[in-house]
């Protein structure tokens, strides 16, 4: 009887190691390139053989453009492009979140608010107030 379960077990090891395997965990890069100058300028792309890519280039410390590519698990390609200077990280693809659109409402009180500007009341002078 122990025999029987110890080698159900180890079936059910297997099938469930086939099961989880993951083949990214096998990928090897299949091309690869970069161009490094110290004064500042750079580049780089590489591949690998399950799909993924990115490449690069720019200025040190100064600004980057470039862009990534790979498979969801759902096998969807996604790819992102991106421009990183003075001001922040600029990503741009298809798959990113976007903001949903401003309720009508919500437009037309900017718009009354912007048209109708709020009454200041002017200060009255204090005699017991430091003017200097």
């Amino acid at each position: 009887m122990f025999r029987y379960m110890l080698v159900a077990s180890a079936l059910l090891a297997c099938a469930y190691a086939a099961a989880t395997y993951n083949q990214d965990g096998a990928a090897y890069i299949t091309k690869q390139g970069a161009d490094i100058d110290p004064q500042g300028p750079y580049n780089f792309q590489y591949e690998t053989s399950n799909g993924i890519a990115a490449q690069e280039s720019g200025i040190g410390g100064h600004h980057a453009t470039g862009g990534y590519s790979y498979y969801s698990p759902e096998g969807q390609l996604v790819q992102i492009s991106y421009l990183a200077d003075e001001n922040g990280y600029q990503p741009q693809g298809a798959l990113l979140p976007t903001p949903p659109p401003i309720p009508v409402a919500i437009l037309k009180s900017l718009e009354y608010i912007r048209t109708h500007p709020q009454y200041v009341e002017p200060q009255k002078y204090n005699r017991y107030q430091f003017q200097g």
